[in-house]
């Protein structure tokens, strides 16, 4: 007796073959198949060997198992030449129908292997049938039984009716083992973002960890990922069963927060997440000179950070902005905490080097920094709250996000799809070195994070300058999975990306692909018949490679479970831009549902819209417990709002309405 799996219940396909022109490998196999044999490009199969093993160690005698993948395919007949199928039928097309002798013909693949049992001593393939792999098959020949504790769905491998789920070990896609999550494919067609969305409702369900996972997402196109925690409105039923198969609850996320800058008028959120259903749960995202001077050379041009302007923007750090100690030296009277602060500094600065205060060098320098470079500096910082306006404020009143409150399992989405590429260069490294900085401290909430960054080819291109955001990205890649921040990242062109960001990713997906980006070096290891799949790849088909599988393998995986951005637009269409007023009375109900737009409108009325967000500010940092109240106690002082008929009224001016419409 032998031990085996029972190959009873496996459909035989075909025999392993092996000739003196191509022979079988320890990496490679060929073997036939009848005509009407379901494998095809992709198809994993099993080997068992024909002669029976024995082995001395254990007393057992066995037959050796291969798995492997199909990686090309051809057809051939016994004709010796074109000719000679020409000529027996005629001349004639039509003469073959009527051909007393039926041409054999055979289908003859070559796979690439998957796994052999034993692995070791590593040998050839043996001669033996092929079988069509089963869930079990999958599941071995994948390596996937070595990781059933940390595994995570990604999708089905279809062959033909059967379905055998597929998984990812959590612990080479979040870390620590490996991490970092790359997907590339043609804009509409590859489904990035679906199958981003998809592997976050597994994580959400699936993935445990003892310290917490959080995801920051963000939105760069449109209505991309404005309507996560939205249900699916027409999942088929085909696609219900593929949830079910994939252990998978088609919900949309339940902890979703969204995150968006001010407008220029500062009042309006600058996101399409306007609608009146949704608005409530969109927060402002606004910072001062505090928040984003550690990042302003994001904003600087490299012409503008030479050696004398990094030296002067050092000086500033360390002896002017938010520091408590007044220097009269240095021109520090007061606390410089916001851009108004440090207008009136430089000011100060530019009196003492023109010679207006006592401590002039005169007019070529000030302190050792020459008067040209402390004015190059005044006008790029300035100039920031000017280019960046609704992000940056002038004030120190702020809006972040929840820096040492994040949840488990919370996405927090930020939507900088309708602001300048500056201004998203900004959110992008402050929020990620914020992230860094915070995991590294152990002070975030929680121990993981996965950033998700689409348009990669704009962030990180391999032919651009070295900026400031592609060396934070890079560090993500080279170091972020010790610190427990992984990156997922999508683009059309993987091969214009930066090498170490794209090379650090663990696990690479693929979706539909043209032809001139296959042809490029990075793709040369990816066998010919993979290449011509990918660039007919239907939506809901992808291509994976992962550290625990030898070869890609192509899975189909269910729409995600939450509302398109299409559809999500149409349901939810954006409201249209509001007054101060009425803008108001939406901060006020994101605040507090029961507070009454009337309330909102009567205390506002007649106050300037910058006492109003100051004090708005301070209640939504201080009086959450009864925000209105406390909101008219901080107001300051304004004119009382009468009616019509109270200002017209005989004991207000002596006359009565006819009187005052007579006149």
């Amino acid at each position: 007796m032998y031990d085996q799996e029972c190959t009873n219940n496996l459909d035989l396909v075909g025999r392993v073959v092996a000739t003196e022109k191509c022979p079988n490998t320890a990496q490679s196999f060929s073997f036939w198949t009848n005509l009407d044999s379901p494998v095809g490009i992709g198809t994993i199969v099993k080997i068992e060997s024909d002669k029976v093993h024995y082995e001395h160690r254990q007393d057992r005698h066995y037959r050796r198992e291969v798995f492997g993948i199909v990686t090309e395919g051809i057809s051939y007949t016994d004709l010796d030449s074109p000719l000679n199928d020409y000529i027996s039928s005629d001349y004639e097309p039509l003469s073959s129908h009527f051909a007393r002798t039926e041409r054999p013909e055979i289908r003859y693949y070559t796979a690439s292997v998957l796994k052999m049992d034993p692995e070791e001593p590593v040998q050839p393939v043996p001669i033996g049938n092929v079988y069509l792999a089963t869930d079990s098959c999958v599941r071995k020949s994948l390596r996937m039984d070595s990781y059933e504790k940390t595994k995570l769905p990604v999708g089905l491998y279809i062959n033909g009716d059967n379905q055998s789920p597929v998984y990812l070990d959590s612990n080479f896609l979040l870390g620590p083992e490996a991490a970092h999550l790359n997907v590339t494919g043609v804009s509409g067609l590859a489904t990035k973002t679906s199958i981003i969305e998809f592997l976050l409702t597994g994580i959400s369900q699936h993935y445990k960890c003892d310290g917490g996972i959080a995801t920051v997402l963000f939105n760069v196109k449109g209505y991309d990922l404005l309507f996560l925690d939205q249900p699916a409105e027409d999942l088929s039923e085909a696609e219900l069963k593929m949830y079910e198969k994939l252990g998978i609850k088609p919900e949309p996320f339940r902890n979703v927060k969204y995150y968006a800058p001010f407008k220029e008028d500062g009042f309006n959120l600058n996101t399409h997440r306007t609608n009146e259903e949704l608005v409530a749960d969109v927060n402002p995202l606004s910072w001062g000179l505090n928040e984003i001077f550690d990042h302003v050379q994001v904003l600087l041009n490299k012409d503008d950070i030479d050696a004398k302007a990094d030296a002067f923007l050092s000086l500033l750090k360390e002896r002017v902005i938010n520091t408590d100690k007044q220097d009269q030296c240095y021109c520090v009277y007061e606390k410089v905490k916001d851009f108004n602060d440090l207008e009136k500094w430089f000011q100060r600065v530019f009196a003492q080097i023109e010679g207006e205060e006592e401590g002039s060098e005169g007019k070529t320098g000030w302190k050792g920094h020459a008067t040209a470079t402390i004015r190059k500096v005044y006008n790029r910082l300035m100039n920031i709250k000017t280019r960046c306006k609704g992000l940056v404020t002038n004030t120190s009143d702020t809006h972040d996000l929840p820096w040492g409150n994040f949840e488990d399992k919370a996405i927090y989405v930020v939507d900088i799809a309708n602001v300048l590429p500056l201004a998203q260069d900004l959110v992008f490294t402050r929020i990620v070195e914020e992230l860094k900085t915070r995991l590294e401290e152990r002070t975030l909430g929680v121990d993981k994070v996965i950033v998700f960054v689409d348009e990669l080819n704009k962030y990180a291109s391999s032919d651009s300058g070295n900026s400031y955001l592609k060396q934070t990205l890079l560090e993500i890649s080279e170091r972020g999975r010790y610190l427990g921040l992984v990156l997922f990242s999508a683009q059309q062109f993987k091969s214009q990306v930066h090498k170490r960001i794209v090379g650090n990713c663990g696990t690479s997906i693929y979706g539909r692909m043209d032809m001139d980006e296959l042809a490029t070096q990075g793709y040369s290891v990816m066998p010919a018949s993979v290449k011509a799949e990918l660039t007919v790849l239907e939506k809901g088909k992808l291509l994976i490679r992962h550290p625990h599988f030898n070869q890609y393998i192509f899975v189909k995986f269910p729409r995600p479970p939450v509302l398109t951005s299409q559809k999500g637009a149409k349901k939810f269409p954006p409201a249209k831009e509001k007054g101060f007023e009425d803008a108001m009375v939406m901060h006020f109900k994101r605040l507090d549902p029961a507070i009454k737009a009337n309330d909102v409108k009567d205390a506002v009325h007649g106050v300037e819209p910058e006492e109003v967000m100051r004090a708005f500010n301070e209640t939504e940092r201080k009086g959450m417990h009864k925000p209105m109240e406390y909101f008219k106690n901080i107001l300051r002082k304004k004119p009382p709002r009468n009616s019509f008929v109270e200002s017209h009224s005989p004991a207000a001016g002596g006359t009565t309405i006819d009187d005052w419409l007579s006149d």
